[in-house]
C-alpha cells in the first residue's frame, strides 16, 4: 500500500504532492513483450516531500524486484575506467589492502570484480539467484540474500569496509537496510555510498528522472541526514560521473568513549576530600546551586559534610538541594553563620564570586574554586 509519511523519519509529508504524474512506466526493468501488451498498464506516481527531514520520495509501492540489482553498465568502457580509478583511490586512501570489503547489492559482479582487482578480499551479497550463480561461476565470493533488518548477518562478517552503488534509492525499508549493513561491519568501518543526484536533477530541470524503481530522490543534504540518523558519519560527499551521482564516503559510528569522565570525577573527589579534611565537620559551605554543583554534591556524597549551599538567586533561597537535601541560603547568611571555608562551584562566574566574597566577607580566609582540572585553592 502507498505510504502516507516519510519512510525515513516518519514525519508527515507536506499536504500536497510536489508532482503527480499519470500513466507512467511502472518499472524500468523487465520490459513488456508483445504478448503482454493487452494487460500492461501505466501507473500514477506521486512525488512527495517530507515536512520533517525534507527528503523527496514516492509514496508508491516498490517495484517487485527491488531487492535485485540489475545493471547495464557492463557495456560502458567509460564507466569501467571511472570505477577502476575510483576503487583504487578508495582502497589506497583508507588503507584497505587485503581487508574485507562487502558490496551490498552486487548484481552480476560488474563492480565487485573491479574491486577485487584492487587487492582486497571482495565479498558480495545479492538477492537474485541467477545473478549469484553467475557471480560464483565468475570466481566471485557472493552469497544470496538481502539485509532486510538490523539482525541480518552476511557470510564472512564482520567487514572492514563496504560499498553500495545506486541501490539505496530502491529500498522501501531504508532504515532497516542501513541497520543491516551496520550490523555486518567492524567498528569504524569505512563505506562508499552512491545515489542518483537530485541536486543535479533540480538544477537541470530533468523532470523525466522519476520512475517507480527509485523511491527516494536524495540531495546532498538529505543523504547526509539519512545516513547520520542511521549510524553513519559522512566524512566526504561530492558529485561524480558528470554530476549524475552523489558519492559519499562514510564511517560506521563508534560508541563514544568517555571513560576520562570517571577519572576526572575521581580526581575531584580526592581534591575535595583532602580539602574538607582540613576543617571541622560541616564547617564548609558550597557557593552555587547550579546544575554542576548539585551534581557534584550528589556524586561525591557531600550531603553529610557540607553545612549549607549559598546562592544569589532569590528563587533558589529557602529551598533544598535535590537528592542531598542541603539548605540553600542567601549570601547574607555568611554574616551570622560564619564558616571556615567555602568551595565555589559557580562555573564561569566563579572568579567573580570569589571577588565578592573577599570584599563582603573578609572573615572567610579559606576559599577554593572547583575548576575543570580539579580544586584550586585561592
Amino acid at each position: 500500500m502507498p505510504v502516507s509519511q516519510c519512510r525515513v523519519c516518519a514525519k508527515s509529508f507536506f499536504k500536497t504532492p510536489l508532482l503527480r504524474y499519470q500513466n507512467m512506466p511502472k518499472a524500468a526493468q523487465f520490459l513488456p513483450e508483445k504478448k503482454d501488451l493487452s494487460n500492461e498498464k501505466g501507473v500514477n506516481l506521486d512525488v512527495w516531500q517530507c515536512s520533517g527531514c525534507g527528503l523527496v520520495q514516492l509514496s508508491n509501492d516498490p517495484v517487485p524486484y527491488y531487492r535485485e540489482v540489475i545493471r547495464a553498465v557492463g557495456i560502458s568502457q567509460e564507466m569501467s575506467s571511472f570505477r577502476k580509478a575510483q576503487f583504487t583511490s578508495f582502497v589506497e586512501h583508507h588503507a584497505l589492502k587485503n581487508k574485507k570489503i562487502l558490496e551490498i547489492g552486487c548484481g552480476r559482479g560488474e563492480y565487485l570484480s573491479l574491486m577485487k582487482n584492487c587487492g582486497v578480499q571482495a565479498y558480495g551479497i545479492e538477492a537474485s539467484p541467477d545473478s549469484v550463480s553467475y557471480c560464483k561461476q565468475s570466481g566471485l565470493n557472493v552469497s544470496m540474500g538481502f539485509d532486510e533488518d538490523a539482525t541480518y548477518k552476511v557470510e564472512g562478517a564482520p567487514f572492514d569496509s563496504f560499498f553500495v552503488l545506486n541501490f539505496l534509492e530502491h529500498l522501501p525499508n531504508l532504515n532497516s537496510g542501513l541497520a543491516g549493513i551496520a550490523n555486518n561491519l567492524r567498528e569504524g568501518a569505512i563505506g562508499l555510498i552512491e545515489v542518483p543526484n537530485f541536486d543535479m536533477i533540480l538544477r537541470k530541470n530533468l523532470f523525466s528522472e522519476f520512475i517507480g524503481d527509485h523511491l527516494f530522490y536524495f540531495t546532498k543534504e538529505t543523504l547526509n541526514s539519512t545516513l547520520c540518523q542511521n549510524g553513519f558519519e559522512v566524512i566526504g560527499c561530492k558529485e561524480v560521473w558528470h554530476d549524475y551521482i552523489i558519492s559519499a564516503v562514510v564511517q560506521k559510528r563508534a560508541r563514544m568513549n568517555i571513560s576520562h569522565f570517571t577519572k576526572a570525577q575521581e580526581k575531584i573527589k580526592d581534591d575535595i576530600d583532602q580539602y574538607l579534611a582540613r576543617f571541622k565537620n560541616k564547617e564548609v559551605a558550597i557557593w552555587g546551586a547550579g546544575h554542576q554543583s548539585l551534581a557534584i554534591i550528589s556524586l561525591l556524597n557531600l550531603g553529610e559534610r557540607i553545612k549549607f549551599v549559598v546562592d544569589s538567586a532569590p528563587f533558589k533561597q529557602g529551598k533544598y538541594t535535590p537528592a542531598t537535601h542541603l539548605p540553600i541560603v542567601a549570601p547574607d547568611r555568611l554574616e551570622s553563620d560564619l564558616v571556615e571555608a567555602i568551595i565555589v562551584m559557580a562555573a564561569s562566574y566563579s572568579d567573580e564570586v570569589v571577588r565578592n566574597i573577599r570584599q563582603k566577607f573578609s572573615g572567610i580566609e579559606n576559599i577554593a574554586i572547583l575548576r575543570d582540572f580539579g580544586l584550586e585553592i585561592v
